[in-house]
């Protein structure tokens, strides 16, 4: 499980499969993001996410 700074899950499990604790993008929306040809600086930006959680995601 991959906790953020402050020691709570960055990545939860929903009904729709993994996802971003505190929102609801699936981890699948980030990998599917990736293989439209987007890079990670554009993703954080686009849906509003933190790097912590980005890297949490990808990782």
């Amino acid at each position: 499980m991959t906790l953020t700074s402050d020691g709570k899950a960055a990545i939860i499990h929903t009904e729709r499969g993994l996802a971003i604790a505190g929102t609801r993008i699936a981890v699948y929306d980030i990998m599917d993001y990736l293989n439209a040809g987007w890079t990670p600086k554009l993703i954080p930006g686009w849906l509003r996410l933190t790097e912590e959680q980005l890297n949490a995601a990808l990782s």
